[in-house]
């Protein structure tokens, strides 16, 4: 069995999406001096964390928190974007990619003092791959086909699946395939929200939590199994991390200029030159994925007709958005997924700013402007409405101008609270959410399923995925392609198929791609040695404060 060591075409194009990255902003601190040891890190969220089990890894506050309180079977090295060894000190996989083998490094031991052996990986994957239905614990949408593992010896794990699943080596990285201890996963996903029940391998432990507030990180001194690769080696140099829940972006940022902070997340970018000014790094990491974009509900009789959705794809301006809201840090969506995503194809010909098309199509689908000058059709107004997402930076302010962009050309749409109390049963209702945002990150071509597919992330809402309010809509000819990216074992094949699927979801007008989204974080200039794992999520692990 071939190791997986080698750069193939897929990893190729990786390397490329590194290059595209160096566009992004992103600043890299490298520490001229020795380390300096001790200190607590400040670190200022904008939102809480929901959830710990790594899987719910994907909202960025749970990400945050797990990237420095548990170790990855391997380590996607941010800069090429290969798969380099960690917990794994080598692996081999069969030709069609539905077996994999890792030996793992000896003596690593979770927080608890329990062994992290083959029978600590075996049961961590059974259960990211399968779930757990009665602790209520998701299948994670990093793993495709699981099957089930093998302990071959204490340090020999194996896993097989149904069918070809070459995207499993990168998921293996990921936030979502954090490895935790067997009494974490005893217990129910509701439980996991309390970031003291997590028992990671990590370099830092959680101490203490507040709910919604605060969580107090400290320094594991026995740590000794980070990526090989990296120059930071054994135990943190910090002593601990303080996380602070910190909504207000003026507060989060007058903080860390005062001298309050140490390091802020979601730097809105009208924020940006004033901590640059003052030569507080900003760091602008790519997150590699689906863009922050604008997704259709067809099932909603609104919008199931084509017409009208790519009527309103080509109503949105999103230039303005980008030129009007942001920094050069975001730039301007020209396809699906970002320019530094595996597999991306520069489709901006399919996104053109035409309110004359957009107008001539709607004419077409039958909306005809009615008096107020919003159109109408057999009595009902082509009014929409959209929950704004708080994750996503200045979200009301995108919604609200793309609502004037599309009143230009006869329809309404109306934005809504992220925080409304009915959001999360009306986002799962089609005819109540016509539309919704969407993002993910994740560097390989994988993350358009995890998007897209009904039984993923379900973006689209399609019936048999997440919600029971379906009735009708379901794009097998989609799942299809999704399902056949997961599974091509040929690296050059599987971009194609990345291709296509972007073409498939731009020409059916699915979604709206509006901007390319980093996270962007800000730090002090005495924060030395921070990094950011392959889709923008931090590491302390490295950090240190330089404060003579």
């Amino acid at each position: 069995m071939p190791t997986l060591f080698r750069l193939n075409a897929l990893q190729r194009s990786l390397a490329l999406g590194a290059l595209f990255s160096s566009f992004s902003g992103i600043n890299t601190v490298y520490a001229a001096d020795a380390a300096v040891k001790g200190g607590t890190l400040v670190y200022l969220e904008q939102q809480a964390h929901t959830n710990l089990y790594p899987p719910a890894g994907g909202f960025y506050p749970n990400g945050g928190i797990l990237n420095q309180i548990t170790d990855k079977l391997t380590w996607q090295n941010p800069k090429t974007l290969q798969v380099e060894p960690w917990i794994a000190e080598s692996w081999t996989t069969n030709a069609d990619k539905t077996e994999y083998t890792f030996k793992l490094r000896p003596g690593v031991t979770f927080s608890d003092g329990t062994p992290l052996d083959a029978s600590a990986v075996a049961k961590n994957f059974d259960t990211y791959g399968l779930g757990n239905k009665e602790n209520r614990l998701p299948v994670s949408e990093v793993i495709n086909n699981y099957q089930r593992s093998e302990v071959i010896d204490p340090l020999t794990v194996k896993f097989y699946f149904k069918k070809p699943s070459p995207g499993f080596l990168q998921g293996t990285a990921t936030i979502g395939s954090g490895l935790v201890s067997l009494s974490t996963l005893a217990r129910s996903f509701d439980a996991l929200g309390d970031a003291r029940h997590i028992i990671g391998s990590g370099p830092f432990v959680v101490k203490d939590e507040k709910l919604g507030r605060e969580v107090d990180l400290v320094a594991r001194k026995d740590y000794n199994w980070g990526p090989k690769n990296l120059s930071q080696q054994g135990a943190a140099n910090l002593d601990g991390i303080k996380i602070i829940v910190t909504p207000e972006d003026s507060v989060r940022i007058g903080a860390l200029l005062a001298g309050q902070a140490d390091v802020i997340r979601q730097v809105q970018a009208y924020d940006e030159k004033q901590a640059t000014d003052q030569n507080f790094p900003i760091y602008a990491a790519p997150t590699r994925g689906i863009n922050d974009s604008i997704s259709f509900r067809p099932d909603n009789p609104l919008v199931a007709d084509i017409k009208v959705r790519q009527a309103l794809l080509h109503a949105t301006n999103s230039r303005q958005v980008v030129d009007t809201l942001f920094s050069p840090n975001y730039p301007q969506a020209t396809s699906v997924v970002a320019k530094s995503a595996a597999g991306y194809v520069d489709l901006s010909d399919k996104l053109k700013y035409d309110p004359q098309r957009a107008r001539q199509l709607l004419d077409d689908a039958g909306w005809k402007a009615g008096n107020d000058g919003i159109r109408q059709k057999q009595g009902q107004r082509l009014a929409l409405n959209v929950y704004e997402s708080l994750p996503q930076p200045q979200n009301k302010e995108v919604l609200q101008l793309i609502a004037q962009q599309w009143k230009q050309v006869g329809v309404s749409l109306t934005v809504k609270a992220g925080d409304a109390g009915s959001k999360t049963l009306d986002s799962l209702d089609p005819e109540k959410t016509p539309l919704n945002v969407t993002e993910v990150g994740r560097a390989d071509p994988d993350v358009i399923k995890s998007q897209f597919y009904p039984l993923n992330r379900d973006a689209l809402l399609q019936k048999g995925g997440s919600s029971d309010k379906v009735k009708n809509f379901r794009d097998d000819q989609l799942n299809q392609l999704l399902v056949d990216i997961s599974a091509a074992v040929d690296p050059q094949q599987r971009l194609q198929l990345a291709g296509d699927a972007q073409r498939y979801l731009l020409d059916n007008a699915y979604v709206i791609p509006i901007f390319e989204e980093p996270q962007v974080f800000a730090a002090a200039p005495y924060l030395k040695g921070i990094n950011f794992e392959a889709v923008g999520r931090p590491s302390f692990y490295g950090a240190w404060l330089d404060k003579k």
